[in-house]
């Protein structure tokens, strides 16, 4: 029973650090961050500051959009507050009956803030209005107005782009759980599902991936998170697919993949993380956008094969069950790609004449000899 727990937390320990070390989540967002960033560089967000505001999370925006907001009403009915108050339109400085004000109706701070909040969301209730009496007021009204604009049209604008980011659409492309290793085509191959959850297309699609390791180079450099591609494909290539059901994409695992030098017991030793990109345009709005997972050593199982989701119903529908999605299918496939390789030489080879260097030729007199 203890070495059945000690085992059960050891496996444990090695999940959660093989998980801690994943560069990209399987959601596609990228596990890292900066250190010692010099100080000239942190204020470099704020330059762009646009790309900052839509990269900002809902509840920062919201914060930002309501203080925004809020904000200028304050100040400017604190403005519109002072005004009265050096013109003496005030309660409190008794104003003559023939006195006309700046602002008709401001009795205090409330009332400027209020004809603030009217001024620059164009209300207009008709209760408090400028007079032409001070030219500070006319003055104060037109830059509040153009500020009003340039406000409204910033954080409507940033709030409408975060809403129709491709980042949403790319949430409906869905990869499967794990990675198989199987013969596809007579060839050992590494394969991957893909679906579109939606129906309409992504256009120009290209799949591609990096298998993220860490080398060490014939000169003594260790290399963290060194890439080397890996290239995907299916039936007809790898660059406009067609994605109107999901698809199957595979990696041929030749000489000169990455995984040709492992096989189905060594393969769990392995530390590398493959990471999967598919690149598209958005057919509704021809914003592209990049969907990207990624799977770890323990992720990719050998000897198997996806389930069969599409069928077609009997009105004449292709019907595709997701049940089977990421479903896999145990079947026969080689130890590895060089043993399948040495496989198919040892086969060319037997089909084949050749030369046995050890042989030689003697030639032999026969005489006969007959006696009756």
């Amino acid at each position: 029973m203890f070495k059945y727990f000690r085992n059960h937390f050891v496996s444990h320990l090695t999940e959660c650090k093989r998980r801690r070390s994943r560069l990209v989540s399987k959601d596609g967002r990228c596990n890292i961050e900066f250190g010692h960033v010099e100080e000239q560089s942190r204020f470099v967000c704020l330059v762009d500051i646009w790309t900052t505001i839509l990269d900002l999370r809902w509840r920062y925006k919201m914060t930002i959009f309501i203080s925004a907001f809020l904000g200028s009403w304050f100040l400017f009915g604190l403005l519109w507050y002072i005004v009265a108050y050096v013109h003496q339109d005030l309660p409190e400085f008794s104003p003559s009956a023939n006195h006309t004000p700046c602002v008709d109706n401001i009795n205090g701070l409330t009332s400027a803030f209020l004809f603030s909040l009217e001024t620059q969301v164009t209300i207009g209730y008709g209760f408090r209005c400028v007079t032409e009496q001070c030219a500070m007021a006319i003055f104060l009204l037109i830059i509040q107005s153009i500020l009003g604009v340039i406000i409204n049209s910033f954080m409507c604008g940033a709030i409408l782009a975060k809403i129709s980011r491709p980042k949403k659409r790319a949430k409906t492309i869905t990869f499967s759980k794990n990675a198989v290793i199987s013969k596809r085509g007579g060839k050992l191959c590494l394969l991957i599902r893909v679906a579109n959850l939606r129906k309409s297309l992504l256009i120009g699609s290209h799949i591609y991936g990096k298998l993220l390791r860490t080398t060490v180079t014939p000169e003594g450099e260790t290399i963290i998170l060194d890439q080397v591609n890996v290239d995907f494909v299916v039936d007809t290539g790898n660059e406009n697919l067609f994605f109107i059901s999901p698809l199957t994409i595979f990696h041929v695992i030749d000489k000169n993949s990455p995984f040709f030098h492992m096989a189905a017991d060594t393969i769990l030793q392995q530390e590398f993380e493959l990471v999967v990109f598919l690149d598209g345009t958005v057919e509704s709005t021809s914003a592209t956008c990049q969907v990207r997972t990624s799977y770890l050593a323990e992720e990719v199982l050998w000897g198997y094969r996806f389930a069969p989701i599409v069928s077609k119903t009997k009105e004449g529908k292709y019907r595709v069950d997701f049940h089977n999605f990421s479903k896999t299918v145990e079947v026969e496939t080689p130890h590895c790609a060089f043993c399948l390789y040495n496989e198919k030489d040892a086969k060319a080879k037997a089909k084949l004449g050749y030369d046995n260097l050890g042989f030689q030729l003697q030639e032999v007199n026969e005489t006969t000899n007959t006696k009756m």
